[in-house]
């Protein structure tokens, strides 16, 4: 997976080692396009978090068409029957938001789930397509996936052949071990004295690095370490080498549920939008620009939302800190100097 500086790939300008935070047997098709297979649910019911292998909770849902949402689909996608779904996950995807599932097969996460749940509300049979992040896009260009659910930030560059609708926040975060009663308060003021690690080439280096240098025009200090890998910053963590990691919120909400049980457990302690401070960056489903798809996306995520199943969905993947209280059609994104 690719590492983009302004954190908006799928995995968000993760560095090698952040992405092994994948569950074992992580996706290990190559390159091109691959269909992940399909998850059957009963009638009126999506299951999310299945097959996760812990990443979630597994939750049922109730869900079905609505179809004064569907009679907005374009006319195409509604005689197809199916709502084909991208991903852009190969070749290592990541806990919790894209996967491969602990039957070695089944493309499983948060954003895949969500695709599903949306589908359901348009009346729609599921195809979900794993790919490449640079094929995720070839595919929409191309007509082969009508919609991407793949951790795509909104910016104003990618409107220029894109259209959105909005469904989670592009967060941030502080990981500390839950006995350090540090939180991060939004004001970079807060770091100083602190030592935080962070990936080399990501967005969130960009920040903290800006607010180094602030700090040290203000005669205090913030320490940044490097580490080559995760379970280096793991060991950092618990011994006190470093206060706090800074990274994808999903990342760090997955890691929090994987060491709640250990001997040091670590918790979430603040986020800040990865748009930076004066703008709240926005995941969003994104469609060819003029596809007609995402007026329609964002009245069944705004039904999900209504309805309680976006709030569970979120829930089970330990994803609530990054609701959106409304999905939005083309949603201010981050501005074209720093898309």
């Amino acid at each position: 997976m690719p590492s983009h500086l302004s954190r908006r790939g799928l995995l968000r300008g993760l560095t090698a080692a952040t992405a092994a935070l994948s569950l074992a047997g992580g996706l290990t098709a190559c390159g091109g396009d691959s269909e992940a297979a399909a998850t059957t649910d009963t009638t009126g019911t999506v299951t999310v978090g299945r097959l996760s292998n812990g990443a979630a909770t597994e939750t049922a849902l109730k869900v079905s068409e609505v179809k004064s949402i569907s009679a907005h689909l374009p006319a195409s996608v509604r005689r197809s029957g199916k709502l084909v779904i991208g991903i852009g996950a190969l070749p290592s995807g990541s806990a919790p938001l894209t996967f491969l599932g602990s039957d070695q097969k089944t493309l499983t996460g948060s954003e895949p789930d969500l695709g599903r749940l949306v589908a359901a509300v348009l009346g729609l049979e599921p195809e979900v397509r794993n790919s490449t992040w640079e094929n995720l896009f070839v595919g929409i260009d191309s007509g082969k996936v009508d919609v991407a659910f793949s951790n795509v930030t909104v910016t104003e560059e990618r409107k220029k052949k894109y259209e959105f609708a909005s469904y989670r926040k592009d967060n941030l975060a502080f990981e500390v071990l839950k006995k350090n009663l540090w939180n991060f308060d939004g004001r970079y003021r807060n770091l100083a004295g602190k030592t935080v690690s962070v990936g080399s080439g990501t967005n969130q280096e960009k920040i903290l690095l800006e607010w180094k240098a602030r700090l040290a025009k203000e005669g205090k200090k913030l320490t940044v370490k490097y580490f080559p890998d995760q379970n280096a910053i793991n060991l950092a963590l618990k011994s006190g080498k470093i206060d706090a990691y800074f990274g994808p919120n999903p990342t760090i909400s997955y890691r929090v549920r994987q060491t709640a049980k250990t001997p040091e457990p670590t918790r979430n302690a603040g986020t800040f939008s990865g748009a930076g401070a004066t703008l709240q960056g926005l995941i969003a489903a994104t469609a060819k620009k003029d596809s007609g798809l995402a007026e329609p996306v964002a009245e069944a995520v705004n039904y999900l939302i209504e309805h309680g199943q976006y709030g569970r969905l979120l829930a089970a993947y330990n994803l609530s800190n990054e609701s959106v209280a409304k999905s939005q059609v083309n949603p201010p994104g981050l501005p074209l100097d720093n898309s």
